[in-house]
C-alpha cells in the first residue's frame, strides 16, 4: 500500500521539484554569468603561476627565449606602417606613431613579446587637451579582475589593476568607442583596451605561448644540466693499486708514498709481479641520453609550432625538407601577424576618434590599415613566377574582349598575392 502510494504520488511531486530546483541555478538562469568570472578561464591562482613562471622561463630558459623572440621578430620585424585614406587623419596617425611619448615603432615590438608571453595585453589609453593619445601597455599580472556585462562576457566594462599595498587596487573602465567621448571638463578619460590570443570560447583570459612548454621547457633544462654535470666528470679518473701487504701500515705507507708523488700524464710506470695497477672512471653513455634530449626538444617544437632547425636543432633534415617543415609555421606566423596588425589598428582607430573630437572634426570611423612586412623571402619569389605566368596567360583573353580591364587587373592582384582593398 504504502508503495503504491510513493510511486504514484509523493515519487513524481519529488522529481518535479528537482528539476524546478536545477532549473534555478545561476548558470541556467543568466547564461554567460558567473560573478564576472568565466567557468573556461584557470583559477586566479593557477593563472598568476602561470604567468609568473612564463616570465621566469622567458628570463632564464634560452629555448623559451627563442621562442618569444622568434614570434616578434616573423610578426613586426619588418617593420609596421599605418595607412589611412583619410588625408588629414593619415597626417596624425605618423605624427602619433613617432610621438616621442608613444615611440610606437619599439612598443610594438614589447607588445608583440607580452602578447606571447602572456597572452594578453591590456593597453591604457591617455589623451591630452590637444588630442594627442599616449599608449602604456600595463603586464598582465597585474589585472586581477576583468569585469564583464551581466550576461555577456564579450562586453567587458573594467578592469582591476592591482597595487603593491593590498586595498590599493585600481579600477580602469573598458574603452566604448559608441562612449568615448570628452567628460564635463571637457577631457577624455583615462581608458583601457584588452587583447586576448589562446583564448578558449566562453572565456575572459588569453594563454600564454609558453603555457603548455613549461614543464617540458623544465624538464629539457634539468637534463642538460645533468648532462653538463656529469660531462664534467667525464675525464676524471682514479688509480687503484693492488698488491700484497703484510700489514696495515704497509699498505698506508705505499699509499701515502704515491700520493705524495703520483704518477704524471704520458709517464711509463715499472712494476713487479706482486702489484697490479688499474683505472676507475665514469662510463657516460651517451647515445641513449642524446635520444633522450632530442625527444624533449621536439616536444618543445611542436608545442611551440616551429619546425627543429628553428632551435638550433638540424637534426638529419635536409633544405627541402626544412622548407616544407617551415609550411605550418609561417601559417601560424601568418596568422598571428593578421591578429597584431589588427589589434594596432583597433588603437590607432580608437586614437583617431579621440584626435577628432578635440580638432571639431564629424566624428566618424575612418579605416586605418597596418601593413607588415612579407613572412618569407621566398614566398616573394613563388608570388613573382605566378605573376608573371598568370600575366602571359591572361592578357590574350583581355585582348580578344573574353575578360575586361577590371577582371584582368583583379586576376593579376589574385596571382600577386593582394587584394584590392590593400591596393589604394
Amino acid at each position: 500500500m504504502l508503495k503504491r502510494l510513493w510511486r504514484r504520488w509523493i515519487e513524481p511531486e519529488v522529481s518535479r521539484r528537482v528539476r524546478l530546483a536545477l532549473a534555478e541555478t545561476e548558470n541556467t538562469i543568466t547564461v554567460g554569468w558567473r560573478h564576472n568570472q568565466s567557468e573556461r578561464d584557470r583559477f586566479d591562482g593557477d593563472r598568476e603561476q602561470t604567468l609568473e613562471l612564463a616570465l621566469e622561463a622567458w628570463r632564464t630558459n634560452p629555448l623559451a627565449r627563442r621562442i618569444v623572440e622568434l614570434t616578434t621578430q616573423y610578426v613586426v620585424g619588418g617593420g609596421l606602417r599605418l595607412r589611412c585614406e583619410d588625408e588629414a587623419g593619415q597626417s596624425f596617425l605618423q605624427e602619433w606613431w613617432n610621438h616621442p611619448l608613444n615611440r610606437l615603432t619599439m612598443q610594438s615590438a614589447e607588445w608583440c613579446d607580452e602578447l606571447t608571453r602572456s597572452g594578453e595585453l591590456f593597453l591604457l589609453l591617455s589623451t591630452d587637451a590637444g588630442g594627442m593619445t599616449y599608449v602604456r601597455a600595463v603586464p598582465a599580472a597585474q589585472i586581477s579582475e576583468v569585469r564583464c556585462a551581466p550576461q555577456d562576457i564579450q562586453q567587458e566594462l573594467a578592469y582591476v589593476e592591482r597595487r603593491e599595498m593590498p586595498g590599493e587596487e585600481r579600477i580602469w573602465p573598458a574603452l566604448h568607442r559608441l562612449d568615448d567621448c570628452p567628460d564635463e571638463s571637457g577631457s577624455f578619460p583615462p581608458a583601457m583596451l584588452h587583447y586576448a590570443v589562446n583564448r578558449p570560447v566562453g572565456a575572459l583570459r588569453g594563454e600564454s605561448d609558453l603555457a603548455p612548454l613549461l614543464r617540458w621547457l623544465s624538464r629539457y633544462a634539468g637534463w642538460l644540466e645533468d648532462r653538463a654535470r656529469l660531462n664534467r666528470y667525464r675525464n676524471t679518473f682514479l688509480f687503484t693499486v693492488r698488491s700484497s701487504f703484510a700489514s696495515e701500515a704497509e699498505r698506508l705507507a705505499r699509499q701515502q708514498s704515491l700520493a705524495a708523488n703520483p704518477p704524471a700524464p704520458g709517464s711509463i710506470l715499472v712494476t713487479d709481479a706482486s702489484e697490479e695497477w688499474g683505472v676507475i672512471h665514469p662510463r657516460l653513455e651517451s647515445q641513449e641520453a642524446g635520444e633522450d634530449g632530442l625527444a624533449l626538444k621536439k616536444m618543445i617544437a611542436a608545442g611551440a609550432g616551429v619546425p627543429l632547425h628553428f632551435l638550433a636543432e638540424p637534426e638529419s633534415a635536409t633544405r627541402t625538407t626544412a622548407e616544407a617543415a617551415g609550411g605550418p609555421t609561417y601559417r601560424r606566423l601568418e596568422q598571428r601577424q593578421r591578429f597584431f596588425c589588427w589589434l594596432i589598428a583597433d588603437v590607432a582607430e580608437a586614437a583617431l576618434r579621440r584626435w577628432q573630437w578635440v580638432q571639431g572634426l564629424p566624428v566618424r570611423r575612418v579605416p586605418v590599415y597596418v601593413e607588415a612586412a612579407d613572412l618569407s623571402a621566398r614566398d616573394n619569389a613563388s608570388l613573382a613566377g605566378a605573376l608573371a605566368a598568370a600575366v602571359r596567360a591572361l592578357l590574350p583573353l583581355w585582348e580578344h574582349k573574353l575578360i575586361d580591364a577590371d577582371e584582368l587587373l583583379r586576376l593579376v592582384y589574385r596571382f600577386a598575392g593582394e587584394t584590392g582593398k590593400s591596393r589604394g
